[in-house]
Protein backbone atom coordinates (compact mmCIF):
# COMPACT_ATOMS: atom_id res chain seq x y z
CA UNK A 1 0.00 0.00 0.00
CA UNK A 2 1.40 3.26 -1.01
CA UNK A 3 1.19 6.15 2.17
CA UNK A 4 1.31 9.74 1.51
CA UNK A 5 4.14 9.59 4.66
CA UNK A 6 6.59 7.55 3.24
CA UNK A 7 9.44 8.18 5.90
CA UNK A 8 11.90 10.52 8.00
CA UNK A 9 12.22 13.76 6.29
CA UNK A 10 14.48 15.59 9.31
CA UNK A 11 15.04 15.71 13.66
CA UNK A 12 15.60 18.98 15.24
CA UNK A 13 18.12 19.28 18.19
CA UNK A 14 17.20 22.79 19.59
CA UNK A 15 20.40 23.50 21.92
CA UNK A 16 21.14 26.70 23.63
CA UNK A 17 24.15 27.16 22.51
CA UNK A 18 25.34 26.60 18.82
CA UNK A 19 29.02 26.77 19.12
CA UNK A 20 28.85 24.02 21.48
CA UNK A 21 26.39 21.90 19.59
CA UNK A 22 28.35 22.44 16.24
CA UNK A 23 31.46 21.72 18.66
CA UNK A 24 29.59 18.54 19.76
CA UNK A 25 28.34 17.25 16.47
CA UNK A 26 31.55 17.55 14.42
CA UNK A 27 33.80 15.30 17.29
CA UNK A 28 30.64 12.55 16.87
CA UNK A 29 32.25 12.48 13.38
CA UNK A 30 29.42 14.54 11.60
CA UNK A 31 30.23 16.98 8.68
CA UNK A 32 28.58 19.95 9.80
CA UNK A 33 28.35 23.47 7.27
CA UNK A 34 28.74 26.73 9.57
CA UNK A 35 24.86 27.50 10.77
CA UNK A 36 22.62 30.73 8.97
CA UNK A 37 21.93 33.35 11.06
CA UNK A 38 19.34 36.25 9.80
CA UNK A 39 20.72 39.55 10.34
CA UNK A 40 18.86 43.08 10.21
CA UNK A 41 19.42 46.49 11.19
CA UNK A 42 18.27 47.64 14.38
CA UNK A 43 18.18 51.00 13.14
CA UNK A 44 18.78 53.16 9.88
CA UNK A 45 22.82 53.33 9.36
CA UNK A 46 23.64 50.33 12.14
CA UNK A 47 25.12 47.49 11.05
CA UNK A 48 23.06 44.41 10.81
CA UNK A 49 22.59 42.13 13.72
CA UNK A 50 21.65 38.58 14.33
CA UNK A 51 18.48 37.88 15.27
CA UNK A 52 15.47 35.11 15.15
CA UNK A 53 16.65 31.96 14.98
CA UNK A 54 19.39 30.08 13.89
CA UNK A 55 20.28 26.54 11.98
CA UNK A 56 22.48 24.44 10.40
CA UNK A 57 22.09 20.74 9.26
CA UNK A 58 23.88 16.83 9.24
CA UNK A 59 23.09 16.41 5.79
CA UNK A 60 21.93 12.63 4.55
CA UNK A 61 20.74 11.77 0.65
CA UNK A 62 17.15 11.34 2.44
CA UNK A 63 17.00 12.97 5.71
CA UNK A 64 18.74 14.77 7.72
CA UNK A 65 19.62 16.09 11.73
CA UNK A 66 18.94 20.05 12.28
CA UNK A 67 20.33 21.80 14.53
CA UNK A 68 18.31 25.27 16.06
CA UNK A 69 18.57 27.43 18.50
CA UNK A 70 16.98 30.92 18.85
CA UNK A 71 18.89 33.93 19.16
CA UNK A 72 19.03 35.79 22.33
CA UNK A 73 19.88 39.21 23.15
CA UNK A 74 23.99 39.51 24.27
CA UNK A 75 24.34 36.62 21.62
CA UNK A 76 25.98 38.61 19.33
CA UNK A 77 29.65 37.65 20.89
CA UNK A 78 28.16 33.56 21.29
CA UNK A 79 28.06 33.16 17.53
CA UNK A 80 30.28 30.92 16.29
CA UNK A 81 32.86 32.66 14.32
CA UNK A 82 32.19 30.95 10.80
CA UNK A 83 28.58 31.61 11.02
CA UNK A 84 27.50 32.55 7.49
CA UNK A 85 25.08 35.75 8.15
CA UNK A 86 22.46 36.47 6.00
CA UNK A 87 20.88 40.28 5.52
CA UNK A 88 17.33 40.14 5.81
CA UNK A 89 15.93 41.18 1.96
CA UNK A 90 12.70 41.30 1.41
CA UNK A 91 10.02 43.20 -0.47
CA UNK A 92 8.58 46.20 1.70
CA UNK A 93 5.19 45.08 1.58
CA UNK A 94 6.46 41.40 2.21
CA UNK A 95 8.46 41.93 5.14
CA UNK A 96 6.20 42.63 7.86
CA UNK A 97 4.89 38.74 7.48
CA UNK A 98 8.31 37.67 7.05
CA UNK A 99 9.70 38.93 10.28
CA UNK A 100 6.21 37.86 11.78
CA UNK A 101 7.06 34.19 11.08
CA UNK A 102 10.87 34.71 11.71
CA UNK A 103 9.70 36.18 15.60
CA UNK A 104 7.15 33.08 15.88
CA UNK A 105 9.83 30.48 14.79
CA UNK A 106 11.92 31.83 17.65
CA UNK A 107 9.37 31.73 19.92
CA UNK A 108 8.87 28.48 19.46
CA UNK A 109 12.88 27.53 19.94
CA UNK A 110 13.13 29.56 23.22
CA UNK A 111 9.51 27.85 24.31
CA UNK A 112 11.37 24.41 23.57
CA UNK A 113 14.74 25.46 25.21
CA UNK A 114 12.66 26.44 28.07
CA UNK A 115 10.64 22.61 28.37
CA UNK A 116 14.51 21.32 28.03
CA UNK A 117 17.29 21.43 25.68
CA UNK A 118 16.92 18.31 23.19
CA UNK A 119 15.00 16.97 20.44
CA UNK A 120 11.88 18.93 19.88
CA UNK A 121 11.09 18.63 16.19
CA UNK A 122 10.28 15.59 13.98
CA UNK A 123 8.98 15.80 10.65
CA UNK A 124 7.87 13.62 8.06
CA UNK A 125 8.87 12.88 4.25
CA UNK A 126 5.67 13.26 1.55
CA UNK A 127 5.69 12.05 -1.85
CA UNK A 128 2.41 14.08 -2.40
CA UNK A 129 2.32 16.54 0.64
CA UNK A 130 -1.18 17.84 -0.54
CA UNK A 131 -2.25 14.38 -0.03
CA UNK A 132 -0.85 14.41 2.80
CA UNK A 133 -3.04 17.64 4.03
CA UNK A 134 -6.24 16.38 2.43
CA UNK A 135 -5.68 12.49 4.53
CA UNK A 136 -5.10 14.99 7.86
CA UNK A 137 -8.07 17.31 7.75
CA UNK A 138 -10.75 14.04 6.98
CA UNK A 139 -8.80 12.36 10.37
CA UNK A 140 -9.98 15.52 12.14
CA UNK A 141 -6.29 16.05 12.23
CA UNK A 142 -5.77 20.16 12.70
CA UNK A 143 -2.88 21.96 10.94
CA UNK A 144 -1.89 24.76 9.44
CA UNK A 145 -2.02 24.18 5.22
CA UNK A 146 0.81 23.60 2.80
CA UNK A 147 3.42 26.26 3.53
CA UNK A 148 5.78 27.08 0.73
CA UNK A 149 9.49 28.74 1.21
CA UNK A 150 12.11 28.58 -1.45
CA UNK A 151 15.87 29.74 -0.57
CA UNK A 152 18.88 29.74 -2.97
CA UNK A 153 21.08 26.82 -2.65
CA UNK A 154 24.68 27.00 -4.28
CA UNK A 155 25.00 23.24 -6.26
CA UNK A 156 28.30 22.39 -8.40
CA UNK A 157 25.96 23.54 -11.09
CA UNK A 158 26.22 26.85 -10.02
CA UNK A 159 22.78 28.66 -7.43
CA UNK A 160 19.32 26.56 -7.49
CA UNK A 161 16.15 27.40 -6.04
CA UNK A 162 15.17 25.09 -3.64
CA UNK A 163 11.51 24.92 -3.14
CA UNK A 164 10.29 23.20 0.38
CA UNK A 165 6.68 22.42 0.79
CA UNK A 166 5.57 21.69 4.09
CA UNK A 167 2.78 21.12 6.98
CA UNK A 168 2.81 21.40 10.66
CA UNK A 169 0.11 19.54 13.04
CA UNK A 170 -1.74 21.46 15.35
CA UNK A 171 -1.83 21.07 18.95
CA UNK A 172 -4.43 18.68 20.06
CA UNK A 173 -5.34 20.98 23.18
CA UNK A 174 -4.40 18.59 25.90
CA UNK A 175 -0.82 19.65 26.53
CA UNK A 176 1.27 22.24 26.48
CA UNK A 177 1.75 22.54 23.07
CA UNK A 178 2.45 26.15 22.03
CA UNK A 179 -0.87 26.43 19.70
CA UNK A 180 -0.52 26.17 15.25
CA UNK A 181 1.77 24.34 14.12
CA UNK A 182 3.22 21.95 17.57
CA UNK A 183 1.95 18.91 19.40
CA UNK A 184 2.27 18.47 23.48
CA UNK A 185 5.60 16.67 22.78
CA UNK A 186 7.36 19.24 19.70
CA UNK A 187 6.57 20.54 16.33
CA UNK A 188 5.34 17.18 14.10
CA UNK A 189 4.69 17.94 10.56
CA UNK A 190 5.23 16.56 7.03
CA UNK A 191 7.62 17.81 4.43
CA UNK A 192 7.69 17.43 0.46
CA UNK A 193 10.16 15.22 -0.36
CA UNK A 194 13.81 16.29 -0.74
CA UNK A 195 14.85 17.52 -4.60
CA UNK A 196 17.53 14.79 -4.88
CA UNK A 197 19.80 16.73 -7.27
CA UNK A 198 20.12 19.49 -4.65
CA UNK A 199 20.63 17.28 -1.11
CA UNK A 200 23.36 15.11 -3.40
CA UNK A 201 25.32 18.98 -3.45
CA UNK A 202 24.89 19.48 0.10
CA UNK A 203 28.11 17.78 2.79
CA UNK A 204 27.16 14.21 2.76
CA UNK A 205 30.10 12.36 3.68
CA UNK A 206 30.72 11.78 7.31
CA UNK A 207 33.44 10.66 9.05
CA UNK A 208 31.92 8.27 11.47
CA UNK A 209 30.43 6.72 7.94
CA UNK A 210 26.04 8.28 8.99
CA UNK A 211 24.18 7.39 5.78
CA UNK A 212 20.17 7.97 7.35
CA UNK A 213 17.89 8.74 9.67
CA UNK A 214 16.55 5.55 10.73
CA UNK A 215 14.63 6.14 14.23
CA UNK A 216 13.25 8.28 16.69
CA UNK A 217 12.04 7.43 20.13
CA UNK A 218 9.18 9.10 21.41
CA UNK A 219 8.90 8.86 25.50
CA UNK A 220 5.25 8.83 26.67
CA UNK A 221 3.70 8.03 30.21
CA UNK A 222 2.83 4.59 30.36
CA UNK A 223 -1.17 5.32 30.94
CA UNK A 224 -1.04 7.92 27.72
CA UNK A 225 0.36 5.17 25.41
CA UNK A 226 -2.71 4.11 23.59
CA UNK A 227 -3.97 7.97 23.37
CA UNK A 228 -0.34 8.68 21.60
CA UNK A 229 -0.56 5.77 19.59
CA UNK A 230 -4.04 7.36 18.45
CA UNK A 231 -2.47 10.17 17.56
CA UNK A 232 0.15 8.69 15.47
CA UNK A 233 -2.11 6.36 13.78
CA UNK A 234 -4.18 9.38 12.64
CA UNK A 235 -0.73 11.84 11.50
CA UNK A 236 0.81 8.44 9.92
CA UNK A 237 -2.02 6.80 8.06
CA UNK A 238 -1.42 3.50 8.99
CA UNK A 239 -1.47 1.08 12.42
CA UNK A 240 1.29 0.51 14.84
CA UNK A 241 2.01 -3.09 15.64
CA UNK A 242 3.40 -4.20 19.43
CA UNK A 243 6.96 -4.49 19.69
CA UNK A 244 7.31 -5.67 23.92
CA UNK A 245 5.97 -2.76 25.75
CA UNK A 246 6.49 -0.42 22.67
CA UNK A 247 4.15 0.33 19.89
CA UNK A 248 6.53 0.62 16.29
CA UNK A 249 5.09 2.74 12.90
CA UNK A 250 7.17 0.86 10.15
CA UNK A 251 8.02 3.30 7.45
CA UNK A 252 10.26 2.92 4.06
CA UNK A 253 13.28 2.15 5.92
CA UNK A 254 12.96 3.71 9.14
CA UNK A 255 10.70 3.75 12.28
CA UNK A 256 9.09 6.28 15.22
CA UNK A 257 8.85 3.54 18.27
CA UNK A 258 6.62 4.79 20.79
CA UNK A 259 8.20 3.57 24.73
CA UNK A 260 6.32 3.69 28.07
CA UNK A 261 8.35 5.87 30.29
CA UNK A 262 8.38 2.57 32.31
CA UNK A 263 10.13 0.27 29.99
CA UNK A 264 12.78 3.42 28.30
CA UNK A 265 15.65 2.04 30.52
CA UNK A 266 15.12 -1.37 28.80
CA UNK A 267 15.59 0.38 25.37
CA UNK A 268 18.21 2.59 26.37
CA UNK A 269 19.96 1.37 29.87
CA UNK A 270 20.49 4.53 32.46
CA UNK A 271 18.30 7.00 29.91
CA UNK A 272 15.59 9.42 31.76
CA UNK A 273 12.72 11.56 30.13
CA UNK A 274 13.43 15.34 30.21
CA UNK A 275 9.45 15.64 30.06
CA UNK A 276 6.47 13.30 29.33
CA UNK A 277 5.80 13.50 26.58
CA UNK A 278 9.42 13.88 24.97
CA UNK A 279 11.42 12.93 21.82
CA UNK A 280 14.19 11.50 23.64
CA UNK A 281 16.44 9.63 21.06
CA UNK A 282 17.41 9.28 17.49
CA UNK A 283 19.03 6.72 15.28
CA UNK A 284 21.22 7.30 11.99
CA UNK A 285 22.75 3.83 10.34
CA UNK A 286 25.88 4.21 9.79
CA UNK A 287 28.82 1.36 7.83
CA UNK A 288 30.56 0.68 10.62
CA UNK A 289 30.02 0.72 14.35
CA UNK A 290 33.95 -0.15 14.92
CA UNK A 291 34.59 3.49 13.24
CA UNK A 292 32.30 4.92 15.72
CA UNK A 293 33.45 3.42 18.69
CA UNK A 294 36.88 4.32 17.84
CA UNK A 295 36.31 8.44 16.74
CA UNK A 296 33.75 8.29 20.13
CA UNK A 297 36.83 6.45 22.09
CA UNK A 298 39.28 9.09 20.51
CA UNK A 299 37.30 12.25 21.36
CA UNK A 300 36.39 11.13 24.46
CA UNK A 301 32.85 11.08 24.42
CA UNK A 302 30.98 8.48 26.47
CA UNK A 303 29.26 5.12 24.62
CA UNK A 304 26.92 2.85 25.52
CA UNK A 305 25.46 -0.29 23.96
CA UNK A 306 21.97 -1.03 23.39
CA UNK A 307 20.37 -5.07 24.17
CA UNK A 308 19.80 -4.80 20.69
CA UNK A 309 23.76 -4.17 20.16
CA UNK A 310 23.30 -0.36 18.89
CA UNK A 311 25.85 2.04 20.36
CA UNK A 312 24.81 5.25 21.60
CA UNK A 313 25.70 8.41 23.73
CA UNK A 314 23.71 9.24 26.94
CA UNK A 315 21.66 12.48 26.41
CA UNK A 316 23.67 14.19 28.92
CA UNK A 317 26.60 13.77 27.26
CA UNK A 318 24.83 14.82 23.56
CA UNK A 319 22.88 18.37 24.81
CA UNK A 320 19.10 16.32 25.91
CA UNK A 321 18.52 13.88 23.33
CA UNK A 322 20.72 10.18 23.35
CA UNK A 323 22.24 9.45 19.67
CA UNK A 324 21.66 5.97 18.84
CA UNK A 325 24.44 4.62 16.22
CA UNK A 326 23.45 1.51 14.60
CA UNK A 327 25.20 -0.31 11.14
CA UNK A 328 23.56 -1.26 8.26
CA UNK A 329 23.95 -1.54 4.42
CA UNK A 330 24.04 1.71 2.17
CA UNK A 331 21.02 1.15 0.20
CA UNK A 332 22.08 0.35 -3.53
Amino acid sequence: MRHDIARLHHVGHVVGSMGEALTLYRRLGFAVPPPSYPTMAPAEGAEPEPFGAANTHADFRRSFIELATCVRDGDATRIPEDAHLVPLQAPASQLPLLLERIGETSAKLAFMLRRFEGLHILMFSSPDIDATATRLASAGVGHGGVNAVRRPVGTSSGIRTELVRYLEIDSDGTGTGTGNGSTTEGRVGAVADLDADIQGSRLLDHPNGAFDLIEVVLCVAEAELALVQARYENYLGRPARADGPARAFDLDGAALTLVPDTHLTALLPDERPAALPAFVAYAVAVRELAVVRDILKEEGIPLRESPSGDLFVPAVAALGTAIVFRQASVPA
